[in-house]
């Protein structure tokens, strides 16, 4: 790694530090330091969007999945834009009615502030369990191209977007996403131009890989084990992007602080369209790879990516496509805690304390984000490395409860006899049997593949929470329930 890259990372490090100190003075109460004071630009959430759910797993991994099979991965985001539709037609409404804070704060109106704390407790272990990960997916380019320990390079991402979260909120956080989001789109597309030039030309590298067979992008084979089919990636995908985009406040954080409705809408729909073209870039990128002869076929999918970035890519660009990777992680980190800290305010402490002042609140949250970049921390330092590609097995992790928040969503809705016992115990079923399921793989369900663990988990929690509702009599519904919670 030359001085060239290094001045290129530690010019990026400064930028979004001065970003953080420029944002830092406009926050005034909890509301600005969580919500953008409500009135960000759409455009701007909707890349914001897009660059948290990307993530170091989509810039590192994704490449590798191309490499070593074909474009069918792209078939989860075609899902992806069919569950933001839903969200956008059904789910989105009621945010928008009064002022709420968190995305839990919908299920108290139905069911009761203990369903609340119940989901927001279950989105920030799972939260921090799945980002955890992804802080660990950023240390293995690091340590391949600057020869740092893995523990070095952790505490470098993660004191870098604390210091940036912490000062500036929401606000900084969505604004330093849209530059980030650049930066590493930039890097893939410089790798695409580098690749494809060493295998002889763009023209013959996509040759190559349709001859090959590299470019086939459906698969319409009917199975629950292979990972990446049509039905997989439409039911599997669109259910998943409905769980993240309409139950998971990481995403509906940033929602909740558009303008209005129908921005938020706009943000949504359109970040679905963005992602799409994004996993198509960073799929070509490892088309490219297979194309110059940079996979040997061996070793871990993953360092395909950082490993051309370490032997093959000119002085300067290496440096802006490491940074783009950091880039990329730290948007979601930055996310992660902003949203973390959103949810243990808004949906423990204010309504356990009784203390709702804004200014109090403000203070609360910013040592709230410092507890939680610690245990993001803690938690890529514990990891242990697997041969599973990280994006796989970041989802995976996230599928455990996604399902289930989901199911608790629909749950209010469909099953009008529900009630807030119902509502936590199908939670607490579909978490215990997913975290089975996921982790231990038990006999027939070992070879079920991850885009179906979302609907296994909606499907357990709305069996359960409509079972558990015929034990007892009919309760009347809560008089303020949001609209489209009332079936």
């Amino acid at each position: 790694m030359t001085w060239i890259d290094i001045a290129v990372m530690l010019a990026y490090f400064l930028v979004i530090l001065g970003m953080g100190a420029y944002f830092a003075r406009r926050q005034t109460d909890a509301v600005d330091y969580f919500l953008g004071h409500r009135d960000l630009p759409w455009w701007a959430v909707m890349l914001s969007i897009v660059a948290t759910e990307t993530s170091a797993l989509t810039v590192i991994s994704v490449p590798g999945l191309a490499a070593r099979g074909d474009f069918t991965f792209l078939q989860i985001a075609l899902g992806y834009l069919v569950g933001r539709l839903g969200v956008a037609a059904w789910l989105l409404p009621g945010y928008f009615e009064g002022e709420q804070e968190t995305a839990y704060a919908r299920l108290e109106s139905r069911f009761g502030p203990a369903t609340r704390r119940a989901a927001s407790g279950i989105f920030m272990v799972i939260r921090s369990l799945g980002d955890s990960v992804r802080v660990f997916a950023t240390a293995i380019p690091l340590t391949v191209v600057t020869g740092m320990p893995v523990w070095q390079s952790v505490l470098v991402v993660s004191l870098v977007t604390l210091v940036y979260t912490w000062r500036g909120g929401l606000q900084a956080v969505v604004w330093v996403d849209v530059l980030q989001l650049g930066l590493y789109v930039l890097g893939g597309v410089a790798t695409v131009v580098v690749a494809a030039h060493l295998a002889g030309g763009f023209g013959h590298a996509v040759s190559a890989a349709h001859a090959a067979g590299k470019l086939r992008v459906l698969n319409w084979q009917l199975s629950f084990s292979a990972p990446y089919t049509v039905l997989g990636g439409l039911v599997g995908g669109a259910l998943l992007s409905a769980a993240s985009h309409g139950t998971d406040h990481l995403i509906v954080q940033r929602l909740l602080a558009t303008r209005s409705l129908k921005d938020s809408r706009r943000a949504l729909i359109g970040s679905g369209v963005v992602v799409i073209a994004q996993f198509a870039l960073f799929l070509l990128v490892g088309t490219m790879l297979w194309a110059a002869g940079a996979d040997s076929g061996t070793g871990r999918s993953d360092l395909l990516y950082p490993d051309f970035m370490a032997e093959q890519l000119p002085r300067g660009i290496a440096g802006l496509v490491i940074a783009g990777v950091l880039a990329a992680a730290m948007s979601t980190v930055a996310s992660s805690l902003n949203s973390l800290a959103s949810a243990a305010t808004h949906d423990f402490y204010a309504p356990l304390t009784g203390r709702r002042d804004p200014k109090h609140l403000l203070v609360v949250g910013r040592w709230a984000t410092v507890f939680w970049a610690v245990v993001l921390a803690g938690g890529a330092l514990s990891f242990r490395s697997t041969d599973q590609p990280v994006v796989e097995l970041a989802l995976s992790v996230a599928s455990i409860t996604y399902g289930g928040l989901l199911g608790t969503f629909l749950l209010g809705g469909l099953v009008r006899r529900a009630r807030q016992r119902d509502a936590i115990l199908a939670l607490a079923t579909a978490t215990a049997v997913m975290l089975v399921v996921v982790l231990v793989k038990p006999g027939p369900l070992a070879r079920l593949a991850w885009p179906w663990y979302v609907p296994l988990g909606l499907a357990i929690t709305l069996v359960t929470g409509w079972a558990a509702s015929l034990a007892g009599p009919r309760v009347a519904r809560a008089p303020d329930a949001p609209a489209s919670l009332r079936g």
